[in-house]
């Protein structure tokens, strides 16, 4: 009897599963033991034909047990956390990518966290990811996601975050997109591609802390109803395309520690009403179209760390008031008609460390209170009525990296100490500073020449009748000295045009002999030789003074050639044209048919190739000094090209030709080949320069410009980075292939000199990655896609925004999309990545 109850109940279990249509069928009439295994195995196929798991677990283990899955004590997941973990495919070298589409979300009804920020998500977002109806935290940022947000996001209705950022979305936002938001704490939609006005459902949002919609097409103007979010601490709407004027009921959000609006089309005043704002640590109203005063209400806001105005309309005086923002560290109010003096409105911000007040009219001295700023790092006062002399306090300024000083009425000397420090160019455009150092001859008048005397009137009145005797009798004097020394310039003509000699010494502390040389290197001896080329050797000359030169002597037979005299005579052109502290020095030339060399500034540790290839260097050069180094030769390029008329392209920029001194700053050398850029010529060029360098255009163009050397610097920088010549690499990066994706899943820790451990210092390797997006950006294969010189220097003086993630996590292929890199709204600074 016992045995033929289990025959029927196993008869009758068969035929319920026959006739079961569906789950919940089965669901209504099986044991709950039966149902747990059966709801199992639907998750477990669901997870599987997702595809975001690919390790050999996904066959033999638990679900729970998966990376990235948690679960309850039912074995209901609920977690998923894909966040920079990386399955690698059968192949083992490929990092597939990922798609929310096919992830069945009706399977994981119970999932309270979905966390994928760089998880290689493509595709769009399903419409089925509405199921999640239990999710509190959705962070889908920093992936390659496009279309348009689904309506169905609104049903998720306890979101307390939800991150979009860095992705490639697109389209209006749904006008009832938020509309069942009411527990939503933090919404990050920034650096997408999202239109249209802001979603008046968002206004209903009244729990929203932080809101950050930078970085897209948002248009129209700021609703009124901004003043619903009470609560709201962080409002970031940069970069975007809204109009009209700041609403009244913004000012009431006195919650608020971070505003950002720039670079949109803002119109009318700053209201007084700003004041009110007192929780404010960051307010950044920069690039807009404001106009009128800067209300002294600001003053009010006394937690303030970081003000920028700049690039606005804004006129009258810095209010008085301002002497209260004592936390201030960053102040930028560059770009507009402000006028009046810098002190008192300044004194007293001890803590300042970034102070941009360029191209105003603001006028007045600086010497008496500038002494107080101890702190700078950045200081630009640039194309402003400011005179009187330039402080001496400045060479004190320890931290001080950047001065700007130039186009003022500034007068008097300039101290030594302050130009040996800072580059000639931040005193350029104050006609009346003078210099007595040599090294400047040519760019600054000699104090010896100027008269501070103010009764010089006065004085001439009483001297004018003895000069004018004592000038025709010296007049008379000078004119039998020009005689015999015509005579004797006619018989050394003579015998220089028949030697074919040429010796010319300048921009040196010295005088030097073409016997001092001869004598110094007994006549080009091998022993002083330091260097061997295709075009001449180097010699060490130490003169009789002791100073110690570099000479670059051209072989005998290259001498000769017409080519090499040409390259001779161009680089000497070129570098008697410009001038930079990172490009190195001529002091002079020799040129005779026989015997043709150039006198350089000696650079005591060599050429940057060299230094790599040794491992004792290598070491010695850490993370630090490699990007001073790769920074000293973006800013010398983007002198060249961008504050040269007409532009100068070095043609040749490589790891050779970077020389570097005691103290490893770096120097470019050789314009052997260097061109000027005309705008109106057609600027062909044979191919020239060394291979692995040379811009990949010019195999099939011979059109010269800048982003020739901006290709150059691209591997010049990561050679350094790499120790190496970048060549594989370039390689893989510039083919067409699935080997340029295969390198674009490498790391950047894999790649960077082994002989270095990685940086620790979390600015240097903020300073590393920074580097390398902006190398990889360099080496773009088409020129058009490249950044010019001059905003590769200004990203890497800028230099600000944190990493978003471990050094250590950095793909290659995050390094080529330049505003992933950096925290862009980082209340201590801010991220510029555009070109």
């Amino acid at each position: 009897m016992q045995i033929s109850s289990i025959i029927s109940m196993l008869v009758t279990l068969w035929i319920v599963l026959v006739k079961a249509s569906h789950y919940d069928s089965i669901s209504a009439v099986l044991p709950n033991v039966f149902i747990g295994d059966l709801q199992d195995a639907h998750v477990l196929r669901c997870l599987q034909q997702s595809g975001w798991w690919n390790g050999e677990y996904v066959y033999n283990s638990s679900y729970c047990t998966w990376p990235g899955i948690t679960c309850d004590h039912a074995a209901h997941i609920t977690e998923i956390k894909l966040s920079n973990l990386k399955e690698y495919s059968s192949d083992r070298n490929v990092v597939p990518n990922r798609t929310l589409a096919k992830l069945n979300f009706s399977c994981v009804p119970d999932l309270l966290r979905l966390s994928m920020h760089h998880s290689r998500l493509v595709g769009i977002i399903p419409e089925h990811i509405g199921a999640l109806s239990k999710l509190t935290y959705l962070d889908l940022s920093w992936n390659y996601l496009t279309g348009q947000l689904p309506l169905s996001l609104a049903n998720l209705s306890q979101l307390v975050e939800l991150g979009l950022s860095f992705n490639r979305l697109s389209g209006f936002i749904p006008q009832g997109l938020g509309s069942n938001w009411k527990s939503l704490v933090f919404l990050y939609m920034s650096s997408n591609h999202f239109q249209g006005p802001i979603p008046l459902s968002f206004l209903n949002l009244t729990n929203l802390m932080h809101l950050h919609m930078s970085y897209n097409y948002i248009n129209g103007s700021i609703p009124a109803g901004i003043g619903n979010l009470k609560n709201l601490e962080r409002l970031a709407l940069r970069e975007n395309n809204l109009t009209g004027p700041l609403p009244s009921t913004l000012f009431q959000l006195n919650k608020l520690r971070f505003l950002s609006f720039r670079y949109n089309s803002i119109t009318g005043s700053l209201p007084k009403a700003l004041g009110h704002l007192t929780n404010l640590t960051s307010l950044i109203l920069s690039s807009n179209q404001f106009a009128g005063p800067i209300p002294p209400e600001i003053g009010n806001l006394t937690k303030l760390v970081f003000l920028s105005l700049q690039r606005n309309k804004l006129t009258g005086f810095i209010p008085l008031e301002f002497r209260n923002l004592k936390e201030l560290t960053r102040l930028s109010l560059a770009f507009n008609n402000l006028s009046g003096p810098i002190f008192p409105s300044l004194s007293g911000l001890d803590r300042i460390e970034y102070l941009h007040l360029s191209s105003n009219h603001i006028n007045g001295s600086i010497d008496s209170d500038i002494g107080n700023f101890k702190n700078l790092i950045e200081l630009d006062l640039s194309n402003n009525n400011l005179s009187g002399i330039i402080p001496s306090q400045l060479v004190n300024f320890k931290k001080l990296t950047a001065l700007n000083l130039s186009r003022n009425y500034f007068r008097g000397p300039i101290k030594n100490d302050i130009l040996n420090r800072f580059s000639y160019e931040s005193f350029m455009g104050n006609k009346d500073l003078c210099s007595d150092n040599d090294i400047f001859v040519n760019v600054f008048p000699r104090c010896s020449k100027h008269n501070p005397c103010k009764g010089i009137a006065k004085i001439m009145r009483i001297i004018l009748p003895i000069s004018i005797f004592l000038g025709f009798f010296f007049i008379g004097l000078l004119l039998l000295r020009v005689f015999h020394l015509r005579k004797r310039r006619v018989q050394h003509d003579n015998t220089a045009t028949k030697n074919g000699d040429i010796l010319s010494i300048w921009n040196y502390d010295g005088n030097i002999a073409f016997e001092d040389i001869i004598k110094a290197t007994e006549d080009f001896d091998i022993r002083y030789c330091i260097g061997t080329g295709g075009y001449g050797s180097v010699y060490r000359v130490q003169l009789p003074n002791d100073k110690v030169v570099a000479l670059k002597k051209l072989h005998g037979y290259e001498a000769e050639e017409l080519t090499s005299v040409k390259s001779f005579t161009n680089e000497v052109k070129t570098l008697t044209e410009i001038r930079h502290r990172n490009i190195i020095r001529l002091y002079g030339f020799c040129m005779h048919k026989r015997c043709m060399f150039l006198i350089y500034e000696y650079m005591e540790r060599g050429s940057l190739f060299c230094a790599l290839r040794n491992d004792a260097e290598a070491v010695e050069l850490d993370w630090s000094k490699r990007v001073n180094v790769i920074k000293s030769v973006a800013h010398a390029l983007s002198y060249m090209h961008h504050d040269c008329t007409p532009p100068i392209v070095h043609r040749d920029v490589t790891t050779s030709n970077i020389l570097l001194n005691s103290e490893l700053e770096a120097f470019i050398s050789d314009f052997g080949i260097a061109r000027q850029i005309y705008p109106d010529s057609s600027n062909h060029t044979i191919r020239a320069g060394t291979n692995g360098y040379i811009a990949p255009e010019l195999a099939y163009t011979m059109a010269l410009s800048e982003k020739c050397d901006v290709f150059s610097f691209g591997v010049v920088a990561l050679e350094t980075l790499m120790g190496k010549h970048p060549r594989e690499l370039l390689s893989l990066l510039l083919s067409s292939s699935s080997s340029s994706l295969s390198a674009q899943n490498m790391l950047l820790s894999e790649i960077l000199d082994q002989r270095l451990s990685p940086p620790r210092n979390v600015l240097v390797a903020r300073d590393v990655v920074l580097v390398a997006s902006l190398a990889f950006a360099c080496i773009n294969a088409k020129p058009s896609f490249r950044p010019s010189m001059k905003q590769v220097s200004q990203h890497l003086l800028a230099r600000k925004g944190l990493l978003t993630k471990y050094f250590s996590d950095f793909s290659l292929g995050e390094l080529m999309i330049p505003e992933r890199l950096l925290d862009a709204d980082s209340e201590t600074g801010t991220t510029d990545v555009q070109w």
